[in-house]
C-alpha cells in the first residue's frame, strides 16, 4: 500500500494536514533538540522529509522505512534537489520496526511519526526502539492522538471520517489508503494509555505534549544508563 503513495506522499501530507505537517515535523526536531554529529534513526521516515530536519541540524540520520518505494522516491528526490548541505548526513535503510538491522545501542535517539500505529506489534517495536538506543539516549514519538475539547475532537472525528476520505478521492492515486489512516487514527490509544505502552518497553522518564489541541501528541522517553 505505501509503496503506491510514494510519489505523491508528501504532497498529500501537505494537503491533508493543511500545511501543518511541517509545523509538526520542526516541534519534533526541538524537542529531540539532536546535535552535530549525534546518530538519529528516524523510523518510517518515508521519502526521508522528516529525516531532513535532523541532518539540518548536522547530525547523521537514517532514515528507515519498511517500504521500499518509499525510499527509492526519496532517494530520488534528494538527489534532484542537489541537497548538497546534506550530502552524508542521510543514510537510507529497509527495516521493518519490530526486527530492526542495527546493533544494540547503536544510536544516540530513535525517532519515529506518523508511523507507529502502522506497525503490528506496537510494544514490540517500541522495545527494538530500546535495544538500538544507546544508554542516555532518548526517544520521540509523533503520532497522531485525541483532541482534549470534546466538542472540538467531535468536528475532528467527523472530518477523519467524511472529509478526508472525500477529498482523497479527488487527489490522491490510492484513495482506499486513506480510508485506512482514518480509520487506524480513530483506533489509536490516547496520549496516557500510548505513555503505559512505551514504559512497558522500558523507556523511562515517559510525558507527553500535545500540539494543535491534541490532534497530535508528541512523546518522549529515555533509556536508564547502566550504573558503573
Amino acid at each position: 500500500m505505501f509503496d503506491a503513495l510514494a510519489g505523491r506522499y508528501d504532497l498529500m501530507n501537505d494537503i491533508l494536514s493543511m500545511g501543518q505537517v511541517r509545523l509538526w515535523r520542526q516541534r519534533v526536531r526541538r524537542i529531540l533538540a539532536p546535535l552535530p554529529g549525534e546518530r538519529v534513526l528516524d523510523l518510517a521516515a518515508g521519502t526521508g522529509t522528516s529525516s531532513e530536519v535532523f541532518a539540518e541540524a548536522g547530525a547523521d540520520c537514517v532514515a528507515c522505512d519498511f517500504s521500499l518505494g518509499m525510499l527509492t522516491s526519496g532517494k530520488g528526490r534528494l538527489r534532484d534537489a542537489g541537497a548538497g548541505r546534506m550530502e552524508g548526513r542521510v543514510a537510507f535503510a529497509a527495516g521493518d520496526a519490530v526486527r530492526l538491522p542495527f546493533r544494540d545501542d547503536s544510536f544516540d535517539a530513535v525517532t519515529i511519526s506518523f508511523g507507529l500505529r502502522n506497525v503490528h506489534g506496537t510494544q514490540a517495536a517500541l522495545a527494538e526502539m530500546y535495544r538500538v538506543t544507546r544508554p542516555g539516549g532518548r526517544l520521540v514519538v509523533c503520532e497522531f492522538s485525541r483532541i482534549t475539547v470534546p466538542p472540538v475532537d467531535m468536528l475532528y472525528r467527523r472530518y477523519l471520517t467524511a472529509v478526508l476520505p472525500a477529498i482523497a478521492r479527488r487527489v490522491a492515486r490510492n484513495p482506499v489508503a486513506y480510508d485506512y489512516l482514518a480509520e487506524s487514527i480513530t483506533d489509536w490509544p490516547a496520549q496516557r494509555e500510548l505513555a503505559d505502552v512505551i514504559r512497558a518497553a522500558g523507556w523511562s522518564s515517559v510525558k507527553w505534549r500535545n500540539v494543535t489541541l491534541g490532534v497530535v501528541a508528541i512523546h518522549v522517553g529515555r533509556k536508564l544508563r547502566v550504573p558503573a
